[in-house]
């Protein structure tokens, strides 16, 4: 099994709906992003994490994880690389 670097993303917790909490680790990705609407462009800030198939097999919306002592909430449904390693996955704050 590789190690997580230690400069490498974060130590979180990540906890399914009716689950226990697991140590995992995740790297974050807090991009502005814009989004069209119509003729309007929308501006909004948003979290998105890049997480582990081997540490979380079947994230799912609604469940919980936290990084660096903030909570958030998976939103909408999660995106798995190419090569099906790594899920994307869009968060909200709890």
């Amino acid at each position: 099994m590789i190690k997580p670097s230690p400069t490498f993303g974060h130590n979180s917790v990540y906890i399914a709906d009716g689950g226990a909490p697991a140590l995992i680790r995740v790297i974050t990705r807090r991009a502005d992003e814009i989004t069209g609407f119509g003729d309007a462009r929308l501006w909004s800030e948003t979290t998105r994490i890049d997480l582990r198939v081997a540490e979380v097999a079947n994230p799912r919306p609604g469940n919980r994880i936290e990084i660096d002592g903030e909570a958030f909430l998976i939103q909408g449904e999660p995106v798995r690389d190419r090569e099906r390693l790594v899920w994307t996955v869009d968060l909200r704050p709890a």
